[in-house]
């Protein structure tokens, strides 16, 4: 009889915790091992679990507390947990965030086959400047050095790993379901109706460029409204001055928790407005495809992938003349607006399929542990 594979997954919040791109990643992929017949294993933040079961649906969970900060939280946590996860000997650990890079020195040293998942140019965020963003810069170096496996979501962000660090990786992209609009009435509380409203989802934080959306949007001649679906989790001058913005056809949801709202509001957009700068294949565009959403995107290499060179969708240059001119034409063009939203969910190719990306990391986990072998 063939011997388990024992995985542990080191870098996120913690199962069935979802806040982020990350978490839901985890939560995808590890159900789907277990259902394979692998042993998982994933590391959680003790401080956000109130009730901490030792198991859930045949995954194992272990509670690694950390200190709380806003910096050295994630850190700090994944330090511990890699220390936890090389002295109990798994077969391969899947560590995620680029943050994470110089602990692959630990698993090298106990020779346990490890890969990472490294996500996006986190050193080009505005948040991490100064020393913040050095760190991440040499984190994501060290990851090169380290980690048997490199690990990218999209194939730029390969070529930037190449031309950077001259460090090849596996592009295994972030996944979506496709889901069809099953109550529309989840919009109602906040008076919008169908078609009638333009729609931003992310963090309000500056490389999402919120506030470039919401002030051409506000010169646009759209009598529409603007639902912005997000914020952060601390006080920030930012996204405070973002909320202080008045006028009729705004509307600040704030956090969306419930996937059936978030998902209607994004079945029921006339058009959702992408702003991410930095990332690889970014969640929140990818749901707006899989949910059937006419999509207009800032203009980089990970949108163009994603969108497939403007096959599924339109993208605007980060100036706020263009992004007015973008919905005063959307405004104008229904038709064409109409036939994206038809196509969008044809975007979600077999590449962004969870069961195809599951069976894409399993070939690289039994890679290394062959290799290792």
């Amino acid at each position: 009889m063939k011997k388990k594979i024992n995985i542990s997954i080191i870098g996120t919040r913690g199962y069935p915790y979802v806040y982020s791109g990350y978490e839901t990643f985890v939560k995808q992929l590890s159900e789907r091992l277990v259902l394979k017949s692998y042993n998982v294993t994933i590391y959680c933040h003790k401080g956000l679990f109130k009730i901490r079961p030792k198991e859930i649906k045949g995954i194992k969970l272990v509670y690694i507390p950390t200190i709380e900060t806003k910096i050295l939280s994630q850190p700090i946590h994944s330090f511990l947990s890699i220390i936890h996860a090389c002295f109990s000997r798994p077969n391969v650990i899947l560590v995620v965030n680029s943050a994470n890079g110089p602990f692959g020195l630990l698993t090298k040293l106990f020779r346990i086959p490890t890969a990472i998942n490294v996500d996006g140019l986190e050193w080009l965020r505005p948040k991490w400047k100064g020393l913040g963003s050095i760190y991440f810069k040499w984190a994501s170096k060290m990851a090169t050095l380290f980690y048997d496996q490199i690990i990218n979501d999209s194939d730029e962000m390969r070529k930037v790993y190449l031309d950077l660090f001259k460090r090849d990786s596996k592009v295994i992209a972030y996944g979506a379901d496709i889901k069809k609009s099953k109550n529309p009435k989840l919009i109602n509380k906040w008076d919008i109706k169908k078609r009638e409203y333009y729609l931003v989802i992310g963090r309000l934080i500056p490389d999402n460029n919120a506030d470039l959306i919401i002030k051409g949007f506000l010169k646009s001649s759209s009598n529409k409204n603007l639902v912005v679906v997000g914020d952060v989790p601390y006080k920030d001058a930012y996204a405070s001055d973002l909320k202080k913005i008045h006028d009729k056809r705004l509307i600040f949801t704030g956090y969306v928790k419930d996937q059936n709202v978030l998902a209607e509001l994004y079945h029921n957009c006339y058009v959702y407005i992408h702003g991410h700068e930095f990332g690889g294949t970014n969640p929140t565009m990818i749901k707006a495809m899989a949910y059937g959403s006419a999509i207009l995107a800032l203009d980089t290499v990970f949108n163009q992938e994603m969108l497939q060179r403007g096959k599924f969708g339109l993208f605007f240059k980060k100036e706020l003349l263009t992004i007015t001119n973008y919905i005063n034409y959307c405004e104008k063009e229904k038709h064409e607006i109409d036939n994206f939203r038809r196509k969008s969910i044809y975007g979600i190719i077999k590449k962004y399929n969870w069961d195809f990306i599951t069976s894409q990391y399993l070939e690289v986990f039994n890679f290394l542990v062959k290799q290792r072998n």
